[in-house]
């Protein structure tokens, strides 16, 4: 497969030696296996970067975390990740498929990261999904001419290190000692005073144990919250849900469409949500929180029904989970602000790197911690608390381990249509075989789920306005 004629023409100018590398295997997921494939690699990728002045490119290693603010200190400019369609406009323009890693290959002023230099070979991403390009470092320097070398990225592999058994709680106090000693913000120990539990959320959990609960008694806490009450009804009420005739009462929500489980979870899913606010701020092209937590919801709920029903685990305590999944979005927005803000354009200019680990790099705490040690402190399930700390660990196999895989198995297939945050993931066969579950049980769920993406973002729409 022929590179780019653009990079072509630039090697063949400074008479550069080059090999091709890096095709897709046949049967594979294209984009997943070269993302995958630079990351292991080491190889060498452009991001394009732009602000009210112009537009950047900068070339680093996929192992690396490109710090935002160290460019944007290097050139006393307020560079951010160009957004989707810009970017897909400057490809088109100039018919390439990603930002080639060659330093002005676009007449852009280039930025290369000083790691590169220190190899002795390099592995460069053509601009051909699918195809690398292997040259050596003597060779790359030749076309550094006009290019600002400097050091501008942190190694990925320290920040994505397990931390499935790490003592969250001195992690958390060891980050806030370090945000005081920092000073980024004035009397940060009072922002960290994390909000109540609200009166709503504490009388369902203690429903949830209660053996003599029935629909009347939910009915009434929900019913003591007119907004919660609203929304309960109207997801009732979607054509998602093709109720038969007109949802008037959250009796009729339980009974005729819901069911007591679901309701008493979605409405504790809700009523925690409501706890905190919104993002004012958000990475350009992420959908909004509750857009989020519908579509992630929904997948459990289809995923929980196609296992086996031997094998299932609680189905309220999944839909819960997959609601809450992006709950610690929230708290970092509300209790870190200034470093939330930071997270978003991290995350614009990184596309290649997990939120947790930017978070890492920012807080030395991911939003899984957090929002897992909240819950705990809450008193929320245990299947929750677990689900939501290791959720982004397929491997974890400890007990509630089926509900931290569930919500990894449903966000990796809604990554693969764009939904969600995070680079996208190869999913192991041995998790499908541990939920009991195929592949084309599960991507046949997905499938339904997106085919519904107007019933669905007609109730988000409704959550986020209100």
């Amino acid at each position: 497969m022929p590179v780019p004629t653009s990079v072509e023409t630039l090697l063949s100018s400074q008479n550069i030696t080059y090999d091709l590398a890096a095709t897709t295997p046949e049967g594979s997921d294209a984009v997943v296996w070269y993302q995958q494939h630079l990351r292991q690699q080491g190889a060498a990728r452009s991001i394009l970067l732009q602000d009210e002045i112009g537009r950047v490119q900068v070339v680093l290693g996929a192992d690396r975390l490109l710090d935002l603010s160290a460019v944007n200190r290097h050139l006393s400019r307020e560079l951010r990740a160009a957004e989707p369609d810009a970017l897909k406009q400057f490809c088109e323009a100039n018919q390439f498929q990603s930002v080639p890693a060659l330093p002005q290959v676009a007449g852009l002023l280039t930025l290369v990261d000083q790691q590169l230099l220190e190899r002795d070979s390099l592995l460069l991403d053509s601009g051909d999904d699918g195809q690398l390009i292997r040259v050596d470092s003597n060779e790359f320097q030749q076309i550094l001419k006009d290019a600002i070398v400097c050091e501008l990225s942190v190694a990925l592999a320290p920040l994505e290190a397990d931390d499935s058994g790490a003592d969250d709680t001195v992690q958390i106090a060891g980050a806030i000692r370090n945000f005081t000693q920092l000073r980024v913000r004035q009397r940060l120990e009072e922002t960290l005073e994390l909000p109540p539990l609200s009166d709503t959320a504490q009388r369902i959990i203690k429903l949830r144990v209660d053996p003599n609960a029935d629909i009347s008694d939910l009915a009434q806490i929900v019913e003591t919250d007119p907004s919660l009450a609203a929304q309960v009804v109207s997801w009732a009420a979607s054509p998602y849900y093709s109720a038969p005739g007109k949802i008037k009462s959250i009796h009729d929500a339980i009974v005729r469409v819901l069911g007591f489980d679901m309701v008493l979870n979605l409405a504790l899913g809700l009523a925690l949500g409501k706890t905190l606010h919104l993002p004012k701020d958000s990475p350009n092209g992420e959908l909004p929180y509750w857009q989020q937590a519908v579509y992630m919801a929904a997948t459990i709920e289809g995923l929980v029904t196609a296992i086996p029903r031997d094998a299932r685990p609680s189905f309220g305590m999944a839909y819960l989970t997959g609601l809450l999944h992006n709950f610690g979005a929230l708290i970092m927005a509300e209790v870190f602000p200034p470093y939330y803000q930071q997270f978003c354009r991290l995350s614009e200019a990184n596309p290649h790197v997990t939120p947790q680990t930017i978070e890492r790099h920012l807080l030395k705490i991911s939003r899984d911690q957090i929002a897992s040690q909240l819950m705990d402190l809450w008193g929320m399930p245990e299947e929750v608390v677990v689900g939501l700390r290791q959720q982004n660990n397929p491997n974890y196999q400890g007990e509630y381990a089926v509900y931290a895989k569930l919500v990894y198995l449903a966000r990796m297939l809604l990554r693969q249509h764009n939904i969600g945050s995070g680079p996208c993931e190869a999913i192991p066969e041995a998790l499908f075989a541990e939920l009991q579950l195929t592949r084309d049980k599960a991507e046949a769920t997905v499938a339904n789920v997106i085919e519904s993406s107007d019933d669905l973002e007609h109730i988000a729409s409704a959550l986020n306005q209100s």
